[in-house]
């Protein structure tokens, strides 16, 4: 069905006779305060400026980033009313001023929220032509394209550092995540081991039935001896950790000299805690991780290389399981579920075009 629409869409754009309207619905943020601070209203169409296009949306997924908006502790953090939603995709059906955005219109797109503006649970999004929006493979639908910028491209990059360094074994805490899952398959196919860390015994068998070989279980009693031996035994010297708080410093604690701690999310909302003594006298670190800031500091080609392989592997070791497609106008219920159960799926919110 979205297919058709998107064909009928580029057919109306080469034919310059597609309405793009007044107004649109769009999911809004009153406070930094959480779900409840969530509503669906009709705002003007933003129109885009110079290097900028809009994009009629197909899809938004809601992810870990996104609930970390909706409470104020994002990297990010504008002066609310605010439209969240930190990635997406559609179709480009007008563009400001300048070349660069006149290369993107009629093209199917992937969006990313470069937190300048508005999100993506709306049924238009102005972005920026400079890294705002990418092309997507004709093999890529727009739900799955809705869901390529920010965990395939961090798993990539976890790769990518992983191999850099020459490291054969990593950590991951929050391991059953749809990142969690993605990082395993990719790991996996480039023959590097992954010490994978849940909280649920639901959850260690999950990753086992998907090929995981060593998963564990922080809840246990004997979690901490266990991660210990399994760093040693696999000569780990990196983790990438989602949690912070407590769990950064069972880490510190587990890997052997000379390793890395990279934090990439802060799903406990708690501070970091580590010993000093780690830090000085066995010249362990940590470190942290923001995809968007990564990807600027890469050249133009760089960036088309990353987002080609990870475009070629989108079907593969880098898909997403989609658990439920949601109208906007349900978007607080929407993020309500997903709060509820994180796993098993992403949740995407779809906008619904009269």
């Amino acid at each position: 069905m979205v297919g058709l629409q998107v064909d009928q869409i580029a057919q109306e754009l080469t034919r310059g006779q597609l309405p793009i309207p007044e107004k649109m619905t769009a999911v809004v943020l009153d406070a930094y305060t959480g779900v409840e601070a969530l509503r669906v209203e009709q705002r003007p169409v933003p129109k885009p400026g110079k290097d900028e296009v809009l994009v009629k949306m197909a899809a938004s997924p809601i992810n870990p980033s996104d609930l970390a908006v909706l409470e104020g502790h994002y990297g990010f953090k504008l002066t609310p009313p605010i439209v969240p939603g930190g990635e997406g995709s559609g179709m480009v059906v007008a563009v400001g001023p300048g070349m660069i955005g006149r290369y993107f219109l009629g093209k199917r797109v992937a969006c990313l929220n470069q937190g300048k503006g508005d999100g993506m649970w709306a049924e238009y999004v102005v972005t920026s032509a400079k890294g705002g929006v990418l092309p997507l493979n004709k093999a890529i639908s727009l739900e799955q394209g809705a869901m390529s910028f920010v965990n395939p491209l961090t798993a990539s990059t976890f790769l990518e550092i992983a191999q850099k360094c020459g490291h054969k074994a990593i950590v991951l805490t929050a391991a059953a995540s749809s990142l969690g899952q993605m990082v395993n398959r990719l790991f996996r196919s480039a023959g590097l081991q992954v010490i994978n860390i849940v909280r649920r015994d639901a959850q260690v068998e999950f990753l086992k039935e998907q090929g995981a070989s060593v998963v564990l279980n922080s809840s246990k009693a004997n979690f901490e001896e266990q991660l210990r031996d399994l760093c040693h035994q696999h000569d780990s010297h990196l983790a990438f950790d989602a949690v912070a708080g407590k769990m950064t410093g069972q880490l510190l604690t587990a890997l052997p000299e000379h390793s890395k701690v990279i934090i990439y999310s802060a799903l406990s909302r708690e501070a970091v805690e580590a010993s000093p003594s780690q830090i000085i006298f066995e010249d362990k670190a940590i470190d942290g991780f923001w995809l968007g800031p990564y990807i600027s500091k890469k050249n133009l080609l760089q960036i088309l290389r990353m987002w080609r392989r990870a475009q070629r592997l989108m079907l593969t070791e880098l898909k997403s399981t989609i658990r439920a497609e949601i109208p906007l106008q349900e978007a607080k219920q929407a993020v309500k579920d997903y709060l509820d159960h994180m796993t098993g799926g992403k949740i995407l919110l779809k906008p619904s075009y009269s």
